[in-house]
């Protein structure tokens, strides 16, 4: 299939690579993470997510962050809402988009929110309605598309099953996420195949980790699919605390330059989105996870 020339990023670094950070990251210091996210040119930024603090202390702040923003115009940052109070709360806070998350796997799912797939899908019919009626846009959440910490590999058909549950309540885009980073390429596009018997490629994103080092291939892989958006972490932050040696999401750096030297526009400053990843990366004092921004820069300025 012809390559996209085009591809949507969507940045989850201030978010889904936040949210489990041992060190606290002030209001101000993601409010300034995420703004030079935007100069950058990135199109949607993740901005936090109206979860229980006492099981998400760094989104504790999700609404303080959000009001403080200087948003700019044409760029769109989503909350992560799991319920009716989450949504509530959005819409408090004055979010125009929000996100949804579900898993295709059982084990996953009762271990993570307690009820089976079909229950949890059941539960977002009146958060995704409510928020559609409000005006909001929602995107769905597959988490474990490509293998599970509990169950191992996860069948094409589960995955299909979930994505089209989420589609059918009304989310505009469905990301497909490789939760522990176990997938290979031929994977990836044999559970793609089998999404895209339910839904249009069009409406599908792809969200990577890296915990094998796949993450690289396996988005090559989606877009020889006709997928044209991919979710991608700042400087690699992130891991899933589900499963034991999970590393971050795929580095945005190191997917912009990937899509760089293959020609497809993104519309994103290489260089002040690695400053963006140097930034936050100095404040929480641990080593670049993106091996461009180690390249583009001296061992000084890391």
């Amino acid at each position: 299939m012809k390559l996209p020339g085009k591809v949507k990023i969507v940045e989850v670094g201030a978010r889904d690579g936040l949210q489990n950070e041992p060190r606290q990251v002030p209001p101000e210091i993601k409010v300034a993470l995420i703004e030079r996210l935007a100069a950058s040119g990135l199109p949607v930024i993740e901005t936090g997510s109206f979860v229980s603090p006492e099981w998400v202390p760094q989104m504790a702040a999700s609404a303080e962050v959000f009001a403080a923003l200087d948003k700019r115009e044409g760029v769109s940052y989503p909350m992560l809402v799991p319920n009716m109070r989450g949504l509530e709360s959005a819409l408090e806070a004055g979010a125009k988009e929000i996100a949804v998350f579900a898993a295709a796997s059982e084990s996953f799912t009762r271990k993570n929110i307690n009820c089976s797939i079909e229950q949890s899908i059941e539960r977002y019919r009146q958060v995704i309605g409510e928020a559609l009626a409000q005006g909001l846009r929602v995107r769905g959440y597959v988490s474990c598309v490509l293998g599970c910490p509990y169950e191992g590999e996860i069948e094409p058909a589960a995955v299909a099953g979930v994505a089209s549950g989420l589609f059918e309540l009304g989310c505009y885009e469905i990301s497909l996420g490789d939760t522990i980073g176990t997938g290979t390429p031929l994977k990836t596009q044999k559970m793609i195949s089998r999404v895209m018997e339910n839904l249009p490629v069009e409406r599908l994103a792809a969200h990577f980790h890296d915990t094998y080092g796949q993450a690289l291939a396996n988005l090559l892989a989606a877009l020889q699919m006709g997928v044209a958006v991919i979710d991608s972490s700042v400087a690699g932050l992130g891991g899933c605390p589900y499963a034991k040696g999970a590393t971050g999401n795929v580095a945005s750096e190191d997917v912009i330059y990937m899509l760089d030297g293959m020609g497809i526009k993104t519309g994103v400053d290489l260089k002040l989105l690695a400053d963006a990843g140097n930034f936050i990366c100095a404040f929480l004092q641990h080593p670049n996870g993106s091996r461009v921004a180690r390249a583009m820069f001296s061992k000084e300025d890391l």
